[in-house]
C-alpha cells in the first residue's frame, strides 16, 4: 500500500465520520447545544467590586519565578548531587514565568541589580484577564 492510499484511507474516514455526525443532529436522542453569553472584556468595574478587591488588596500571597520544569524519576532524583545537571523543558533566552500563587500572571527575563538576582517584565497579563481568573 502506498502513502497515498493510506492517505485516501484517512480521507474516507474523516468524510465517514462527519457523515454520521450530521446523521445524529437531528436525531432527538436528549442533546442540547448550550447557548453561552458572549465575554466582554470592556465591562467596567462597579463600585462594589471595587470595594471587594480593597479588602483583599493587603493580603500577602507568594511569587515564584519559574526558568523550567522537569519529570524524573525518585531512582535518578536520588542520584542528584553537587554538580549535577537537570535538564529543564525551556530553551535557552525563552523568558521566565512569574507565578503568583501557582497562577501565571506575567513573563520576564533575569536581571542583575547591586548584586542581586531580580526579573524585569516583559509581558504582564491584563488585570481584567487576572481578575477573571480568580473568580
Amino acid at each position: 500500500m502506498s502513502e497515498e492510499d493510506g492517505m485516501d484511507d484517512w480521507a474516507a474516514a474523516m468524510a465517514e465520520q462527519a457523515e454520521s455526525e450530521e446523521g445524529q443532529e437531528g436525531e432527538g436522542d436528549g442533546v442540547k447545544v448550550a447557548e453561552l453569553d458572549e465575554l466582554k472584556d470592556d465591562a467596567p468595574i462597579t463600585q462594589e467590586e471595587k470595594k471587594k478587591l480593597d479588602t483583599i488588596l493587603d493580603i500577602p500571597v507568594t511569587i515564584s519565578m519559574e526558568v523550567g520544569r522537569s519529570q524524573i524519576s525518585i531512582r535518578n532524583l536520588l542520584q542528584l548531587n553537587q554538580g549535577s545537571v537537570v535538564e529543564l523543558d525551556r530553551v535557552a533566552g525563552e523568558p521566565l514565568d512569574v507565578l503568583v500563587n501557582g497562577t501565571l500572571i506575567a513573563h520576564g527575563e533575569v536581571v542583575v541589580v547591586n548584586d542581586k538576582f531580580g526579573i524585569r517584565l516583559t509581558d504582564v497579563i491584563s488585570q481584567i484577564e487576572r481578575i477573571k481568573k480568580l473568580r
